[in-house]
């Protein structure tokens, strides 16, 4: 099982989302697939900012969300990029 929970990592996405908003992240399947994907981009050689020797490519997305190293963007926000 991997720690932080999903509800846990869902609050950190969440937590710069003021009053009235739409949450980044709603449900948990939102909370994989943001993991997944970092955790692919991990093993395809990019820089992981949290390195950490030993540990799995998802163990490292999963710590990377959690402490806010990596933040998930909406469709609506890379559109305008």
């Amino acid at each position: 099982m991997l720690h932080p929970s999903y509800t846990d990592l869902m609050k950190v996405v969440n937590s710069e989302v003021e009053a009235g908003e739409q949450p980044v992240v709603n449900s948990r399947y939102s909370i994989v697939l943001a993991t997944s994907k970092r955790a692919r981009q991990i093993i395809g050689e990019r820089d992981a900012m949290a390195t950490e020797n030993g540990k799995k490519p998802l163990s490292i997305a999963v710590e990377e969300l959690n402490s806010g190293l990596v933040k998930i963007v909406g469709d609506e926000e890379t559109e305008e990029e």
